[in-house]
């Protein structure tokens, strides 16, 4: 049995960006909104389109801490695990034509979202660089935080 439940892998697949957390060499952290690409048994595929700190960060150490909450229920995730950078080769083809798809149900998205509150945006269309990094997150350990302040620590054996 995986570490991400099928409610925190239904929660995170109707998400659009969550915060990745990384720390470099020295132990300076970076904590940077990445566009969630898909969640596969336990594993979070996610798109880096700014190829920046985060990506330099996790060259040098590949741990990352994910952290988003859910409104509605108000239970947060802190989600660890390594990072697989996928940049070159077949699997990366599959995954920017996935992507490909993902950006189109986010644009569909903010225009229904837009006329059904009345809310202007410049620009409906998602573009982003035509040159992404896919970061596979396997994760290691979900910590879920209550609203009550009580943590449950879910961890796949043998991760420190």
């Amino acid at each position: 049995m995986g570490v991400i439940t099928d409610q925190i892998k239904h929660f995170l697949g109707n998400r659009e960006f969550i915060n990745v957390a990384t720390c470099d060499f020295e132990g300076r952290p970076n904590v940077a909104p990445k566009f969630v690409l898909k969640i596969e048994g336990d594993s979070i595929y996610l798109v880096d389109y700014v190829i920046g700190k985060t990506f330099q960060n996790i060259k040098v150490n590949p741990k990352v801490s994910i952290s988003t909450v859910n409104i509605d229920t108000l239970v947060g995730y802190q989600i660890n695990g390594q990072v697989q950078i996928i940049d070159v080769g077949q699997q990366y083809d599959y995954l920017l034509e996935e992507f490909a798809q993902r950006q189109i149900q986010f644009s569909v998205k903010r225009i229904i979202e837009g006329v059904h509150r009345e809310r202007k945006y410049s620009d409906f269309e998602v573009t982003f660089p035509e040159h992404v990094i896919v970061f596979k997150v396997d994760v290691q350990e979900v910590v879920e935080i209550i609203p009550t302040g009580e943590l449950k620590r879910k961890k796949i054996d043998n991760v420190q």
